[in-house]
Protein backbone atom coordinates (compact mmCIF):
# COMPACT_ATOMS: atom_id res chain seq x y z
CA UNK A 1 0.00 0.00 0.00
CA UNK A 2 1.28 3.49 -1.06
CA UNK A 3 -0.10 6.49 0.78
CA UNK A 4 -0.85 10.00 -1.23
CA UNK A 5 -1.49 13.03 0.59
CA UNK A 6 -1.73 16.17 -1.23
CA UNK A 7 1.43 17.71 -2.05
CA UNK A 8 3.35 14.25 -2.57
CA UNK A 9 5.98 14.26 -4.59
CA UNK A 10 5.45 12.49 -7.90
CA UNK A 11 8.82 10.97 -8.94
CA UNK A 12 9.21 9.46 -4.91
CA UNK A 13 5.58 7.96 -5.40
CA UNK A 14 5.48 7.32 -9.00
CA UNK A 15 9.01 5.43 -9.10
CA UNK A 16 7.98 3.38 -6.21
CA UNK A 17 4.75 2.31 -7.20
CA UNK A 18 6.29 1.57 -10.96
CA UNK A 19 8.81 -0.57 -10.20
CA UNK A 20 7.22 -2.63 -7.94
CA UNK A 21 4.65 -3.12 -10.01
CA UNK A 22 7.13 -4.10 -13.24
CA UNK A 23 8.93 -6.70 -10.65
CA UNK A 24 5.19 -8.68 -10.24
CA UNK A 25 4.18 -6.75 -6.33
CA UNK A 26 0.69 -5.89 -6.19
CA UNK A 27 0.51 -2.49 -5.22
CA UNK A 28 -2.51 -0.18 -4.12
CA UNK A 29 -2.39 3.66 -4.48
CA UNK A 30 -4.46 4.90 -1.29
CA UNK A 31 -5.00 8.21 -1.05
CA UNK A 32 -5.65 9.09 2.39
CA UNK A 33 -8.86 11.64 1.91
CA UNK A 34 -10.19 10.91 -1.38
CA UNK A 35 -9.61 9.23 -4.80
CA UNK A 36 -8.43 12.19 -6.60
CA UNK A 37 -4.95 13.44 -4.90
CA UNK A 38 -2.74 16.16 -6.33
CA UNK A 39 1.27 16.21 -6.02
CA UNK A 40 3.49 19.08 -5.24
CA UNK A 41 4.12 19.68 -8.36
CA UNK A 42 0.47 20.14 -10.16
CA UNK A 43 0.35 16.59 -11.33
CA UNK A 44 -3.21 14.53 -10.13
CA UNK A 45 -3.43 10.81 -9.67
CA UNK A 46 -6.47 8.76 -9.63
CA UNK A 47 -6.08 6.48 -6.51
CA UNK A 48 -7.05 2.85 -6.17
CA UNK A 49 -8.62 3.14 -3.25
CA UNK A 50 -9.14 5.53 -0.10
CA UNK A 51 -7.59 4.77 3.58
CA UNK A 52 -10.82 4.69 5.40
CA UNK A 53 -12.32 1.69 2.62
CA UNK A 54 -9.06 -0.87 3.23
CA UNK A 55 -8.22 -2.69 5.76
CA UNK A 56 -4.43 -2.53 6.38
CA UNK A 57 -4.10 -6.17 8.20
CA UNK A 58 -4.41 -7.23 4.76
CA UNK A 59 -1.28 -5.61 3.50
CA UNK A 60 2.44 -6.51 3.79
CA UNK A 61 3.83 -3.15 3.60
CA UNK A 62 3.05 0.53 3.83
CA UNK A 63 5.24 2.95 1.71
CA UNK A 64 4.78 6.93 2.38
CA UNK A 65 6.48 8.81 -0.38
CA UNK A 66 7.42 12.67 0.73
CA UNK A 67 7.19 15.66 -1.22
CA UNK A 68 5.79 19.05 0.73
CA UNK A 69 3.54 19.54 1.28
CA UNK A 70 2.36 15.69 1.20
CA UNK A 71 4.66 14.19 3.82
CA UNK A 72 3.26 17.10 6.09
CA UNK A 73 -0.39 16.36 5.16
CA UNK A 74 0.29 12.22 5.67
CA UNK A 75 1.62 13.29 9.32
CA UNK A 76 -1.48 15.28 10.31
CA UNK A 77 -3.94 12.18 9.76
CA UNK A 78 -4.19 10.26 12.98
CA UNK A 79 -5.40 7.35 10.66
CA UNK A 80 -2.17 7.41 8.91
CA UNK A 81 -0.17 7.76 12.33
CA UNK A 82 -2.66 4.32 13.06
CA UNK A 83 -1.72 2.28 10.53
CA UNK A 84 1.59 3.40 10.72
CA UNK A 85 1.52 2.40 14.17
CA UNK A 86 -0.27 -1.32 13.93
CA UNK A 87 2.48 -1.99 11.04
CA UNK A 88 5.53 -1.33 13.14
CA UNK A 89 3.94 -3.66 16.42
CA UNK A 90 3.60 -6.76 13.41
CA UNK A 91 6.91 -5.72 12.14
CA UNK A 92 5.23 -5.34 8.79
CA UNK A 93 7.47 -3.11 6.43
CA UNK A 94 7.45 0.30 6.95
CA UNK A 95 8.99 2.38 3.57
CA UNK A 96 9.01 5.94 4.02
CA UNK A 97 10.95 8.53 1.53
CA UNK A 98 11.95 12.46 1.47
CA UNK A 99 10.24 14.17 4.55
CA UNK A 100 8.17 11.50 5.11
CA UNK A 101 10.23 9.21 7.58
CA UNK A 102 9.51 12.02 9.43
CA UNK A 103 5.94 11.18 9.95
CA UNK A 104 7.46 7.37 11.40
CA UNK A 105 9.10 9.64 14.09
CA UNK A 106 5.85 11.24 14.68
CA UNK A 107 4.27 7.61 15.05
CA UNK A 108 6.72 6.95 17.39
CA UNK A 109 8.64 3.97 15.94
CA UNK A 110 11.93 5.40 15.40
CA UNK A 111 13.17 5.23 18.53
CA UNK A 112 16.43 3.18 18.89
CA UNK A 113 16.04 2.85 14.74
CA UNK A 114 18.59 4.06 12.09
CA UNK A 115 17.25 6.47 9.00
CA UNK A 116 17.78 8.65 6.77
CA UNK A 117 15.83 11.70 5.59
CA UNK A 118 15.78 14.73 3.44
CA UNK A 119 18.80 16.14 3.80
CA UNK A 120 18.36 19.14 6.34
CA UNK A 121 15.48 17.76 7.79
CA UNK A 122 17.99 15.70 10.50
CA UNK A 123 16.83 16.85 13.43
CA UNK A 124 13.27 15.00 12.49
CA UNK A 125 15.34 12.02 13.23
CA UNK A 126 16.59 10.83 16.72
CA UNK A 127 19.62 8.52 15.04
CA UNK A 128 20.04 10.16 11.66
CA UNK A 129 22.28 8.79 8.86
CA UNK A 130 23.91 10.38 5.40
CA UNK A 131 23.63 6.81 3.38
CA UNK A 132 20.62 7.43 0.48
CA UNK A 133 18.79 4.71 1.59
CA UNK A 134 18.52 2.84 5.23
CA UNK A 135 17.44 -0.38 6.30
CA UNK A 136 16.81 -1.05 9.61
CA UNK A 137 14.92 -4.00 10.48
CA UNK A 138 11.49 -3.66 8.89
CA UNK A 139 11.84 0.16 8.33
CA UNK A 140 13.33 1.30 5.12
CA UNK A 141 13.95 4.96 4.82
CA UNK A 142 15.64 6.79 1.68
CA UNK A 143 16.65 10.90 1.11
CA UNK A 144 14.58 12.36 -1.64
CA UNK A 145 13.83 12.29 -5.36
CA UNK A 146 17.01 11.65 -6.23
CA UNK A 147 16.92 8.24 -4.60
CA UNK A 148 13.68 6.89 -5.50
CA UNK A 149 14.72 4.59 -7.80
CA UNK A 150 17.43 3.24 -5.66
CA UNK A 151 14.84 3.04 -3.03
CA UNK A 152 12.62 1.42 -4.67
CA UNK A 153 15.35 -1.11 -6.12
CA UNK A 154 16.22 -1.80 -2.40
CA UNK A 155 12.39 -2.69 -1.98
CA UNK A 156 11.91 -5.39 -4.89
CA UNK A 157 15.33 -7.05 -3.27
CA UNK A 158 13.80 -6.84 0.29
CA UNK A 159 10.11 -8.44 -0.94
CA UNK A 160 11.17 -10.58 -3.84
CA UNK A 161 15.24 -11.31 -3.38
CA UNK A 162 18.52 -9.92 -4.60
CA UNK A 163 18.73 -11.56 -8.03
CA UNK A 164 15.19 -9.79 -8.65
CA UNK A 165 16.49 -6.96 -7.95
CA UNK A 166 19.71 -6.99 -10.09
CA UNK A 167 17.51 -8.09 -12.64
CA UNK A 168 15.42 -5.80 -12.91
CA UNK A 169 17.61 -3.22 -12.46
CA UNK A 170 19.47 -3.98 -15.70
CA UNK A 171 16.18 -3.86 -17.76
CA UNK A 172 15.65 -0.61 -15.90
CA UNK A 173 19.13 0.48 -16.97
CA UNK A 174 19.55 1.27 -13.47
CA UNK A 175 23.05 -0.38 -12.50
Amino acid sequence: MVLFADGFEEIEAMTVVDVLRRAGIQVDMVGIVGSSVTGSHGVRMWMNKRLGDVNPAEYDALVLPGGSPGYVNLGRSQAVLNVIKRFDAKRKWIAAICGAPSVLAKAGVMENRRATIYPGMERELPYPRSDRVVVDGHIVTSQGPGTAMEFALKLVELFKGEAEARDLAKRLLAQ
